[in-house]
């Protein structure tokens, strides 16, 4: 039977390709919920503070 899978000891190239890659970080999440959802709090405290001044 052979097997699918390569073995990147096998190839001086493939192992070197394999020593050297970088893992590659997951992308940085959006801010764009964060700076919305602040907006809003600080507009509904402002019109709170607005009716609770009348």
């Amino acid at each position: 039977m052979s097997d699918n899978s390569v073995d990147p000891s096998g190839n001086t190239e493939a192992f070197r390709a394999f020593t050297e890659s970088t893992p590659q970080e997951p992308a940085a999440a959006s801010k764009t919920p964060l700076i919305i959802g602040i907006a809003a709090v600080a507009v509904v405290v402002v019109a709170a503070i607005i009716w609770l001044a009348q």
